[in-house]
């Protein structure tokens, strides 16, 4: 009931005008998306590095309805790559992005996967030229093919391109076969979408037996796991699946959100793990918070913690 109210809440202008103008959630917000300017990213970007963390930043934006938006967030993903490149925030991989190919154009009608490829070809050309990497957002389960066909082209050029695979869909574990090859990046995630029973696993505990089993393939792998997640169990899990499968600090690393768990993040990065924040930019930032807080009843109570603490 709570996903669904919150879920609601997303698509609400008037909610969103009380979020944004309420003096003390303004404040909280922050914590949680770090601004709207590149600049921000820039910024965020800086003090997380030098608390030994590193980044991927994700310029908001999704359904896209036209192709002037779709070239527009391209554009916007190539200006922060520059912006990065230029005060030496990229080399290594330290700062990369994250893309939604429904924010370049996917959903564009019979064109639209080939207007997401494009514009991700350019998103990554920068990259490259910055010295860091991309790895493509995943979504609700109707994209997933998609978002597999264009990973599959742009690893012709780009084989450091990343993937997101979501565990509470049935098909995760095949998926995690399939990219668990040398040189593949993939993270896992739980999943934020409302999926059909049909689809995916409806309760807590199938999605977590799930995100195990998918754990243990990709670590088994000889792929790059980057295991998303705030879960303290899950993160457990995989420090001791790291261990049985010899893997090092160097060959898979964890994944967090932008002002969620920032001391385990960097409890997890002073005991010499990699440990990579997703940090989240730009107008459209009211939609990503409220699905964030829809995904995890946790997420809600730190939320709330927040509002308490600063009000």
């Amino acid at each position: 009931m709570l996903r669904q109210v919150l879920l609601q809440a997303s698509r609400s202008d008037a909610i969103r005008s009380l979020v944004e103008t309420a003096p003390v959630s303004r404040q909280v917000v922050r914590r949680y998306v770090p601004g709207t300017d590149p600049l921000d990213a820039v910024r965020a970007s800086e003090e997380l590095l030098a608390q030994g963390l590193t980044t991927s930043l994700d310029h908001l934006g999704e359904d896209t309805a036209h192709p002037e938006q779709a070239h527009a967030v391209r554009d916007a993903y190539v200006t922060v790559l520059r912006l990065l490149n230029e005060v030496d925030l990229t080399q290594g991989g330290r700062v990369e992005v994250s893309v939604k190919l429904s924010a370049v154009g996917q959903a564009l009608g019979a064109d639209g996967e080939k207007i997401a490829l494009e514009n991700a070809r350019a998103i990554c050309e920068a990259a490259a030229a910055a010295g860091t990497t991309v790895t493509l957002d995943m979504e609700d389960h109707t994209t997933t093919d998609s978002t597999l066909a264009v990973l599959r082209e742009l690893r012709q050029d780009f084989p450091w391109v990343g993937a997101v695979l979501q565990a509470y869909l049935h098909r995760t574990e095949s998926d995690c076969a399939d990219l668990a090859t040398a040189g593949s990046r993939v993270r896992l995630c739980k999943g934020a979408y409302k999926e059909p029973p049909s689809v995916a696993f409806q309760g807590a505990a199938e999605v977590d037996l799930s995100y195990v089993r998918c754990l243990k393939v990709l670590m088994a792998g000889t792929g790059y796991p980057m295991v998303a997640t705030h879960d303290p169990r899950m993160v457990a899990i995989a420090g001791a699946l790291a261990v049985k499968n010899r893997r090092t600090s160097g060959d898979h690393e964890y994944q967090m959100l932008y002002g969620i768990r920032p001391e385990e993040q960097r409890r997890l990065a002073a005991d010499g793990q990699t440990v990579r924040v997703y940090v989240p930019y730009g107008q459209e930032w009211y939609g990503y918070l409220m699905r964030r807080l829809a995904e995890r009843p946790a997420n809600v109570a730190f939320f709330l913690r927040s509002l308490a603490s600063r009000g």
